[in-house]
């Protein structure tokens, strides 16, 4: 949905006023399973992409920490932390990212994860899969300085122990992950333009060949849309942001403390 939505220039058949009419118009006309397309791809990539980003925050807040703050919490080393685990993060997912929104496109002209693969690489090259790297980096690097400031700022207030409570988590996870999409969504739009390359939106502002690089985007976007244009799909990006964030930390909390705990006690 928020592929569709974020749309330059989109297809008369594919225009949507809200998240709710795009969900439904899609089921009805394109079929029930279509808003999951490329899913797998995104599940794929994940698993490694998720294990690096958590070890690497974890090792990069500890040691931080205890140089800025003397082992206390630190604002600053959770967003460095974070920003540092996202390098790793996107290398795995960026790839993903590109082949899950080609194939979300209106008439989309992939049948399979495997023939988007191969027909990008052949046609535009390894480097399409990559376009959009340093423009995801440049997105998700203060996406996720602001989303582990947030989670570990409501930790703080409603959680001050840091005790394992799964709703503290949730509460925390979603807020964090709101409030980090809504402040980079531009930047998200402009990332959706260079994985997709939508020919109509281009063709507009008479551009050939492809779009590259993010000031490129940036200039694109406010000529096919103003200001509001940057903020196009706010609404599914901040409802797709909070289960996520509330899922993918709650998952992580009760892992920390299972795996704490079976390691005491072992140890006792």
């Amino acid at each position: 949905l928020q592929t569709r939505m974020q749309s330059l220039q989109p297809d008369p058949k594919a225009q949507y006023r809200s998240v709710y009419e795009a969900l439904k118009k899609i089921v009805l006309t394109e079929g029930f399973w279509r808003p999951l397309r490329g899913i797998n791809v995104t599940m794929l990539g994940a698993g490694p992409a998720h294990a690096m980003y958590f070890a690497c925050y974890e090792k990069m807040k500890k040691s931080l920490s205890d140089t800025i703050q003397h082992g206390g919490n630190s604002h600053l080393a959770n967003g460095i932390a974070g920003s540092v685990a996202t390098l790793l993060h996107d290398a795995v997912m960026n790839p993903a990212e590109v082949v899950k929104q080609r194939m979300q496109m209106f008439n989309s002209p992939y049948k399979s994860v495997l023939e988007c693969v191969r027909t990008v690489q052949k046609t535009e090259g390894f480097s399409a899969f990559y376009r959009s790297y340093t423009t995801q980096l440049t997105m998700n690097i203060p996406f996720q300085a602001i989303h582990f400031i947030t989670y570990e700022f409501m930790q703080e207030q409603i959680n001050p122990h840091r005790d394992y409570n799964p709703r503290s988590h949730i509460v925390s996870g979603a807020i964090a992950g709101a409030v980090a999409a809504a402040a980079t969504t531009p930047l998200d739009v402009c990332k959706t333009l260079l994985n997709t390359q939508e020919n109509m939106a281009l063709t507009s502002v008479n551009i050939s060949g492809h779009l590259s690089g993010m000031v490129n985007a940036f200039k694109t976007v406010y000529q096919l849309g103003g200001i509001s244009g940057y903020f196009r799909g706010v609404q599914a990006r901040v409802i797709y942001q909070m289960p996520s964030t509330a899922i993918a930390w709650s998952v992580y909390e009760f892992f920390k403390y299972f795996l704490t705990k079976h390691k005491l006690e072992k140890r006792t």
